[in-house]
């Protein structure tokens, strides 16, 4: 008898778990496909604070688990090309990533633009008198830069800018100093603040123009090309896989503003998490709009 209550108990047991298996595998498989979606990033402002926005949305609204992927710029492109990542929102196109495109753009896919109207270039504070590229050749202003352009991650789009911009304008005597997007930062505050003079990679949207009255230097040869658009890149495979998380990543828009918002709110103290998520709160409108036609 006792033997008997054993198996019994143990059956119940059994057809417990293998229950509460069934009811897992059917809620990860609901709302199109699987619940994990992987985002590559790299620790860029303006990438921490759209790839965080998107964290926000697939989790709060399609009740998603989003794995955050922080890596290099090559690396991420890589990620995407062979699948190990789901999707970025952070390609500079046409020109900052365009090595990237070339390398991987045949192994992924292209969204399209998520956000228009960036651009990059040599950033300097508006006291400064200097004006273009161009200027920096000069001893005095040289000397004055301790020949040092402060840089960010030496995979970035804009320091294999910057180095053919010290070729083309003859600024051999400069050193590109790699650092960070977030130590660069620093140093122009620091020189800011101290009113000295400094030259840093710069780009927008970015913080650091809404906090400081800065310039960028003008680029007669063009080297740093126009302005540029920020793309969503998915791995192939992904409408398949995640329908719905597919057509967030792919109707995700917003404006350099909307972006300045959120990376403002991180450099004011906030968490990515807690500005992505006020962001994402007091915009419903432009999320309705990213969620639109999901079930």
């Amino acid at each position: 008898m006792k033997k008997r209550n054993k198996r019994s108990l143990l059956s119940i047991a059994l057809l417990t778990v293998m229950a509460a298996a069934v009811m897992l595998t059917g809620c990860s498989s609901s709302g199109g496909g699987s619940k994990t979606v992987k985002l590559a990033y790299v620790a860029w402002d303006s990438e921490i604070a759209s790839t965080y926005v998107v964290k926000e949305v697939l989790e709060s609204k399609l009740n998603k688990t989003v794995e955050m992927l922080q890596v290099d710029a090559g690396p991420m492109f890589a990620g995407i090309a062979d699948g190990s990542a789901d999707a970025m929102v952070a390609a500079w196109l046409p020109s900052t990533h365009a090595s990237y495109m070339e390398k991987y753009g045949n192994d992924m896919e292209d969204l399209g633009a998520n956000l228009n109207g960036t651009k990059i270039g040599l950033t300097v504070p508006a006291y400064m008198k200097v004006d273009s590229i161009e200027d920096l050749t000069d001893k005095a202003v040289a000397d004055s830069l301790d020949h040092k352009i402060i840089g960010i991650e030496p995979g970035a789009g804009i320091m294999s800018a910057t180095e053919k911009a010290l070729a083309d304008y003859n600024l051999k005597d400069y050193t590109l100093v790699e650092s960070s997007s977030a130590a660069m930062a620093q140093e122009l505050q620091k020189a800011y603040d101290a009113n000295q003079p400094i030259v840093v990679t710069g780009w927008t949207p970015h913080w650091m123009f809404a906090n400081m009255d800065l310039k960028y230097l003008d680029d007669p040869k063009g080297v740093y090309g126009g302005d540029e658009q920020i793309h969503t890149m998915a791995r192939k495979g992904l409408k398949d896989d995640q329908p719905d998380v597919y057509k967030v990543m792919d109707q995700f828009q917003w404006t350099p503003e909307d972006m300045a918002k959120v990376m403002v709110g991180i450099q004011g103290g906030q968490s990515p998490e807690e500005a992505a998520k006020a962001w994402v709160e007091a915009n419903p409108d432009k999320v309705n709009e990213w969620t639109k036609g999901i079930e």
